[in-house]
């Protein structure tokens, strides 16, 4: 087969193969050693994550006026915020979190409902990852952790008094 004229010609014709970074090579570029690539087990991680990281993995992006003003990308959402969703068939639609329900990994909003085949109406759940918070609840747990993420404030030990001095 390797000395068949024709083969070697369709061969030479084919584009190279993309190669596909081998593990030894994808470690390498990891910074730590006890965080895994493999695909299986992130998705496992993500899955099967106790409540406390399901808050923080069910965070939304903050409005533009937002951002401008407390400097920070994105919060976990929490019960009274308010959101718009920005993807989906409730594209456009504005409303108060009802509820964040971390086992189901969705949020239920106000006014976002759906009939049943018998009548009642139940919430319509929505993945945070698809809304846009516009207003947030703030009380001094949601303050401290604003003032954490600001990403303006200067990085280091030192303010801008001590720099003075």
């Amino acid at each position: 087969l390797a000395q068949d004229p024709l083969w070697l010609k369709c061969r030479q014709q084919s584009p190279p193969r993309p190669t596909v970074p081998r593990r030894e090579e994808l470690s390498a570029m990891i910074q730590k050693g006890t965080v895994s690539i493999s695909r299986r087990k992130a998705r496992k991680a993500y899955f099967t994550a106790p409540s406390h990281i399901r808050r923080k993995l069910m965070s939304s992006q903050l409005s533009k006026e937002l951002r401008t003003k407390y400097n920070v990308r994105s919060v976990p959402i929490r019960r009274d915020d308010e959101v718009q969703i920005v993807r989906g068939h409730y594209k456009d639609r504005e409303g108060k979190v009802i509820q964040v329900y971390r086992k189901k990994w969705c949020i239920h909003i106000e006014r976002v409902t759906r009939d049943k085949a018998n009548g009642q109406t139940v919430p319509f759940p929505i993945h945070p990852s698809k809304v846009v918070i516009t207003k947030l609840k703030v009380d001094k747990d949601r303050k401290a952790l604003l003032d954490r993420k600001n990403r303006e404030k200067l990085k280091g030990k030192h303010s801008d008094k001590d720099a003075s001095a």
